[in-house]
Order: C-alpha cells, then structure tokens, then sequence
C-alpha cells in the first residue's frame, strides 16, 4: 500500500531570514500565522505583508486556512499580473519583437517542504506560467523566431503541456497551429487546446507516434515543426528559468531538482547554470519507472529507446530522451533517480495538502525526491554534500491532471 501521510522520520529545520525576492509560505497548518520570529507568511519585495493586517494570527481553522490560500493567489496574481495582455494586438512585427511570452514566476520557500527535507526548499512555481508549465519560456521563444523567419504554420506533438505552449504562443503570433496528440491524452487538454484556437489532431498510443505524424506534417511548405524538448532555441529560452533563480537567490542553491521527461528542461537549465557560472550546482533529475528514458540512456552511455511507455506520468513519456541531455551530464553534475509511479503520485497528494496546488504526476516525480527521502539518501551516500544550504525545487506544470484524475490515480495505485 502506498501510504499518503507523513513520513515517519522529519527533520527539523529553523528557517532564516527571508531572502530577497523570494516568497514565504508557511503552510504549516498547527502554527499561528506569521508567529515565527517575527515573518509573516508571505512576503515579497514591492508588494508587502500578506498577514499582519489582513489574517487573524491564531491557528488554522478550516475558514483560516480557505482565507490564506486566496490571499497567497491574490499575492500571486498580483505578482504576475499586468505583465502581457491575454489578446493579441499590433502588426506582426510588433508581436514577434514583444518581450517573452513566458512570465518571471515566483520562488516559494515553502516551511512544510522544508521541515520534511531538513533544510531550506525553495520552489519555483512554473504551474502558474500563461500556458500552465515551464514550458512556454522555450517554445515560445522558438515560436517567435520561427515567425520572424516567416513561418506560416506551426506544428507540434505534445503529451499536453507544449501543446498548449505552442497553442498560446501561435494565437499570440496569429499564426495557424496544428497540435498532434496521443489518442490517451485527457479530454480537458484538448479543450484547452480548441480554446487557444488550434487544431487537434489525435495519432497513436504515445507521444512518439504522434510526433512521427507532426513531422510528416512539417513537410508542408511554410509548416514548423516545434519539437517539445529537442532544439537550440528551446533550451534557449528554458535558460532564462535560472536567471531569475540567481536574481532571486543571489547566492548558488546546494542543488537543483527537476523532472526529466525529453529533456529539455535539463538541457535548459544546464545552460542556465552554465550561463551564470552556477555549474558547480549538483542537478537531481527525477523520472518515473515506465518513463525513464533518461535514466537508460546514462546507464548505456548513449540514447536508448524504451519498449513502451507504461508510466502513469505521460508528459514524461518520451521513449528515446534528446542526445543533448547526455552532454549535459559531462559539463554539469547530474544525478539520475528514478521513482516509482505511486511515489509520485502520493507526491502530488501531499503537495496538495501542504501548498494547497495541484500539479500532475510528472511533477509529483521532483517533489518526490523531497517527499520519499531521495536527497537524504543522496546525501548519505555521499553523493551530495551532507549540509546543503538549500535546494530549489522546480514545480514544472499542472495541465494534465484534476482532482478527479488523482483520485482514480490513487486508486488504480493503491494508495491511500
């Protein structure tokens, strides 16, 4: 049985001072609000205290706690907002030489994360970009160099999440966009799709074979194909998530835990660390059995192609990994670790109930390297440093899941 609740063993940590441009949560749900020393909740330079006006500081009820996350989403939305409209103006000159279509999210240190890892965890919110994943920092900056290069189609295969990058990106543009997909893919990224105003075309049992159709359909004159992972521009643009780390941070974090699906998250932030001359930064790269193309490839020294993909975490569903990402392991520190389906799975349970978000099992692969004592080990084999300053933890989407589908995920996995 995998079991929901607490790990059995937590360490203590005491939180410093808050860092600059980083934002606090506390989610413990038996402490006074903004008790500790003096912090409040959540706080952010530019935009003040959430708590010493606004919460009563007494324990958590049901109501209390209700009226802390609407306050921390107003916090958010107020830290996003405002920064590009959802339509699309101006010539397309003017909207291919506009900023970023990504947003800078925000750095949570989050004290439940924390007290299980014992030490600081820092998150960095990608589930609340524009397209809902980390995704849109390097597809959409390829897509706005395709269009300056006069692209007159854009064409992609997707597991959901650079689908509706891509999808976001080509109505921004005002450029057609065809998004091919697995025939398993769930009914609410499709219409999340049909609502950015691209067409959907549904091929094959997994990503592969829809990327076979996506490439055919390429050939097309004027057509793009915007590859999800493997491409320049997309690691390009999946670097700048690092550059607001250090603006954030300032100092280098112990380490770096994302989830690898094609790579090209891992080929992105290795760039970034590179770029800011952070390399020396150990990167945990978490995958789940039945998906861990990556894990394979390091173990064989070269690309290798999975049989099938039976992971319950298909936007992690590549079967053959980008070759980049093995360059990646030579000129950054790498860690490969792999998780079980259930592991992840009671990763997004649990993340639900500390931060009050949803985000979907390809996540719940990362959080689980906190949350099932991935570091721990790490660090007890020595494999990481025993007194990690911090760790951020990239939260990378949460597209492809609702409650209704973590509860039939629970099920199906026995967990309780």
């Amino acid at each position: 049985m995998c079991k929901i609740s607490q790990q059995a063993k937590v360490r203590t940590w005491q939180s410093p001072e808050p860092l600059p441009g980083v934002i606090t949560i506390y989610g413990d749900p038996t402490m006074d609000v903004g008790s500790r020393s003096g912090q409040t909740p959540c706080e952010t330079p530019g935009h003040g205290s959430l708590a010493s006006e606004d919460l009563d500081r007494k324990p958590h009820t049901s109501r209390a706690h209700a009226e802390e996350a609407f306050l921390i989403l107003s916090h958010v939305t107020s830290f996003l907002g405002g920064q590009r409209a959802a339509g699309m103006e101006g010539t397309l000159a003017e909207r291919v030489g506009a900023e970023p279509f990504h947003r800078v999210t925000p750095l949570l240190e989050s004290w439940a994360l924390s007290q299980v890892a014992g030490m600081p965890v820092f998150l960095k919110y990608e589930n609340v970009q524009i397209a809902g994943s980390f995704k849109i920092r390097g597809i959409g900056h390829f897509c706005q160099q395709m269009a300056k290069r006069g692209c007159r189609h854009l064409v992609c295969s997707s597991g959901g999440n650079a689908g509706i990058a891509a999808a976001y990106s080509a109505r921004k543009l005002g450029i057609p966009v065809t998004i091919v997909l697995s025939e398993g893919t769930s009914v609410q990224v499709v219409r999340r799709l049909e609502g950015e105003g691209a067409e959907v075309q549904l091929t094959g049992k997994v990503w592969d074979e829809a990327n076979v159709k996506a490439q055919e359909l390429a050939t097309r004159d004027g057509w793009v194909n915007v590859s999800p992972f493997d491409h320049p521009l997309i690691w390009e643009g999946h670097a700048s998530l690092v550059r607001e780390l250090k603006e954030s941070l300032g100092t280098p974090p112990g380490a770096v835990v994302l989830a690898v699906g094609g790579g090209g998250l891992l080929a992105g932030v290795t760039a970034g660390l590179l770029e800011v001359g952070w390399q020396h930064v150990p990167i945990v790269a978490m995958e789940t059995r039945g998906a861990h193309s990556f894990n394979s490839a390091l173990q064989a020294g070269r690309p290798v192609t999975l049989p099938d993909i039976t992971s319950v975490a298909k936007s992690l569903g590549a079967k053959t990994v980008a070759a980049r990402t093995l360059e990646c392991a030579k000129e950054c520190e790498v860690l490969s670790e792999v998780v079980e389906d259930r592991e992840a799975v009671s990763a997004v349970q649990r993340f639900l109930d500390d931060e009050r978000m949803l985000v979907e099992p390809a996540c719940g692969a990362a959080l689980a390297a906190i949350y099932s004592g991935i570091l721990w080990r790490l660090q007890a084999e020595g494999r990481l440093s025993s007194a990690l300053a911090s760790v951020v933890v990239i939260v990378c989407g949460g597209n492809n899941i609702s409650s209704q589908q973590l509860q039939e995920l629970k099920i199906q996995l026995g967990c309780s």
